[in-house]
C-alpha cells in the first residue's frame, strides 16, 4: 500500500515559503471592549477579524473589506482610529504549514486597523457568504490575549500595545 499524502516540509523548506500579507482588526465598542470571534475550524480558538490582502488592494481597503465579511459591519458603522506604523509577521507552527493556504506561506505578515464601532452592535451577523466565527463575543484584552491561540499571543500582545492610547 502506498501513502500518498503529502510529506511535511521540513523546516529548511518553511523558512523559505513567504509571507502572506493579510489585515487585522482591533474593533472596539463604546465601552472600549474588543470584538472577538471564536473560529468555525477551531473551537476554542478566539481571534479578531483578519484575512488577506487582495491583488490591486489597499490594506485600509482589505480591512474594510475583511470586517465587512466576517461581521458584517460596513463602513458606515465604524471609524478608523489609527493603524499600526508596520506589519507584524508570525510563523504557523509547522504542522499547520502543509494544511493552511494550500502550504504556500510560512505565516502572515499583519498590517492592523483599531475601528470603532459607532454603529449600532444589532448591525454585526458572523453568519455572512463565508462564516468564520461559530460565535462572538466583547472581551477585556487580557481575556482576548488569553483566549487566543498560543502561535498569535505575541502579535496581539504587540498590537493592542501600539493602540493602548485609544484603549481603555
Amino acid at each position: 500500500m502506498t501513502d500518498n499524502s503529502p510529506t511535511a516540509p521540513c523546516a529548511e523548506e518553511i523558512a523559505r515559503l513567504p509571507y502572506r500579507p493579510c489585515v487585522g482588526i482591533v474593533l472596539i465598542n463604546r465601552d472600549g471592549l474588543i470584538f472577538a470571534g471564536e473560529r468555525l475550524d477551531t473551537p476554542g480558538a478566539w481571534q479578531m477579524p483578519q484575512g488577506g490582502v487582495d491583488p490591486g488592494e489597499s490594506p485600509r481597503q482589505a480591512a474594510l473589506r475583511e470586517l465587512s465579511e466576517e461581521t458584517g459591519l460596513t463602513d458606515e458603522q465604524v471609524t478608523v482610529l489609527a493603524e499600526t506604523r508596520e506589519a507584524r509577521c508570525y510563523d504557523l507552527p509547522h504542522d499547520l504549514v502543509p494544511k493552511v493556504w494550500k502550504g504556500r506561506f510560512r505565516g502572515q505578515s499583519q498590517h492592523w486597523f483599531l475601528m470603532q464601532l459607532t454603529g449600532s452592535e444589532n448591525g454585526i451577523d458572523i453568519n455572512g457568504g463565508h462564516p468564520e466565527f461559530a460565535r462572538w463575543q466583547w472581551m477585556r484584552r487580557a481575556d482576548l490575549v488569553e483566549a487566543i491561540v498560543p502561535f498569535k499571543r505575541d502579535i496581539y500582545v504587540s498590537v493592542l500595545a501600539e493602540f493602548a492610547d485609544h484603549l481603555r
